[in-house]
């Protein structure tokens, strides 16, 4: 392990994010919300942290190995996550307690959207800002960000991009060098940012509205500016630009970029996932469209059209957006849409969830095994996009889903230990692990009302779904550890 070069890139790290609170104390200044002292004192406290770990080893040089990039993933998410807290922690509002705090800025920066906070419309400007940014830099990962400058410090960015990127087949890449990939990554998730902010302002949103919800958006984080979410705008066109920007958001970033280099459609229609994913939300929507229309009288169907798609869309991406109490929706609607973001986005995208192209797999997967019983001597292949897939792949996959299982059971477990009652604990494990954010039962609005202990418990799994669990497990065996 290198660890003066791990030390260096942390310290790198969290000096590049003290940065990013700038923004936000620009806002507090220019509004007068009283919340600049606590921005100027959480720049300083990360600013000064990051500076002292890298200065002492600035020098030091080294090609980062595979299992370095893990352990600076790791470590890098968890020290943000409590460092990010310091602006809830030290403003009058909201002034949060340590668990409150670190809940919120996990929650935040893991594209999770599960929130602590009651009374969001009366947080000030600078605040409401910077739960929408910490999204926006979670989404697409800020150590994707750093891959593009690593190379010019002397260590690798490969490394990092393979721990931090989701997705089971890690080695490809849009371009030859990982500089230009993460380049190229970022490019393609600010112009979406910048098209879905002019969209939302287009449709009526204020400036700082369309802004805010243009960074959840695009990240699939499902933060609002205000307490009712989407809903508050009551407005069909702004729904429809949500709709557009989450679907796009939860398809991998790669198919944009060659389409956007080839000027074509073909790639999204030549995608085996793709075309996964876009049934998986169709199908789903028609069931809560039919569901709805047929068990509640008193809505039109028009209606149920629309209530159906968003919702579909918002939580089978992982976002987490609502226009309404879709919790209290009759028959198996609301556990139908939470299973639902068991599958999530595509990988390669900012959704969560275990990605659509595993679910594929292991669907072919079982269907080979089903024609395996009828011809046991045929040799049978499973294909993806025209291309056989490797047995290592699948069987990847097989421990991912196994190992997703068995921790979804131990937090699930734990978390009931806490207190909670089944379906809420249920509820609060499956929106955490898969980055959804909203639950049901005890957490259909907020998680305020659970214990600490719960909360901690439920940061735990808002990074492991992020890092798609076993980056982070790799950590706990002793042969990661040995020379």
């Amino acid at each position: 392990m290198r660890f003066r070069v791990i030390q260096k890139i942390l310290g790198l790290l969290l000096a590049i994010f003290s940065l990013t609170l700038l923004p936000p104390l620009v806002i507090a200044v220019l509004s007068g919300d009283g919340t600049a002292g606590a921005f100027c004192f959480a720049i300083a406290v990360i600013l000064s942290s990051g500076l002292s770990l890298w200065l002492p080893v600035r020098k030091s040089a080294g090609e980062l190995k595979l299992r370095d990039g893990f352990l600076v993933v790791v470590l890098f998410w968890l020290v943000l996550g409590i460092f990010g807290a310091m602006p809830f922690l030290l403003a009058d509002n909201p002034h949060m307690k340590l668990a409150d705090a670190v809940f919120e800025s996990i929650s935040g920066l893991t594209t999770t959207g599960a929130t602590v906070i009651v009374g969001i419309d009366a947080l000030p400007r600078s605040i409401l800002f910077y739960r929408q940014l910490l999204q926006w830099l979670g989404g697409m990962g800020i150590i994707v960000l750093a891959v593009a400058v690593l190379p010019m410090l002397g260590v690798g960015g490969m490394q990092l991009y393979r721990a931090e990127t989701p997705g089971p087949m890690k080695d490809s890449k849009l371009t030859p060098r990982i500089t230009e990939t993460a380049k190229m990554l970022w490019y393609i998730y600010v112009s979406l940012t910048g098209l879905c902010a002019l969209s939302y302002y287009a449709a009526g949103m204020s400036l700082f509205d369309a802004v805010g919800h243009s960074f959840s958006t695009v990240a699939i984080g499902g933060f609002s500016t205000h307490d009712a979410s989407i809903g508050y705008f009551d407005s069909v066109s702004v729904e429809i630009v949500a709709v557009i920007f989450m679907f796009l958001s939860g398809v991998n970033f790669s198919l944009h970029f060659l389409a956007w280099r080839h000027r074509t459609f073909m790639p999204y229609r030549d995608d085996a996932e793709f075309r996964t994913y876009a049934a998986l939300l169709g199908g789903v929507f028609l069931v809560c469209a039919l569901g709805l229309a047929v068990s509640r009288s008193s809505v039109a169907l028009p209606e149920a059209l629309r209530m159906s798609l968003f919702h579909t869309i918002s939580i089978g991406t992982t976002t987490g957006f609502s226009t309404g109490d879709f919790q209290s929706w009759p028959l198996f609607l609301p556990l139908l849409l939470l299973f639902l973001s068991f599958v999530g986005g595509c990988a390669g995208s900012t959704g969560g969830g275990m990605k659509v192209v595993r679910f594929l797999l292991l669907y072919r997967q079982g269907m080979r095994e089903i024609k395996r019983l009828i011809h046991p001597n045929a040799i049978i292949s499973i294909r993806v996009g025209g291309r056989a897939v490797a047995d290592r792949v699948v069987e990847a996959v097989w421990g991912f889903f196994a190992t997703y299982v068995a921790v979804f059971v131990v937090l699930l477990l734990g978390l009931i230990a806490t207190g909670l009652d089944q379906v809420s604990a249920f509820s609060a494990v499956a929106a955490c692990l898969n980055n959804l954010g909203p639950g049901l039962g005890a957490v259909s609005y907020h998680y305020g009302d659970i214990s600490d202990g719960a909360k901690y418990l439920l940061c735990l799994a808002m990074l492991l779904g992020r890092l798609e669990i076993f980056t982070l497990l790799v950590l706990l065996t002793p042969s990661f550890w040995r020379s």
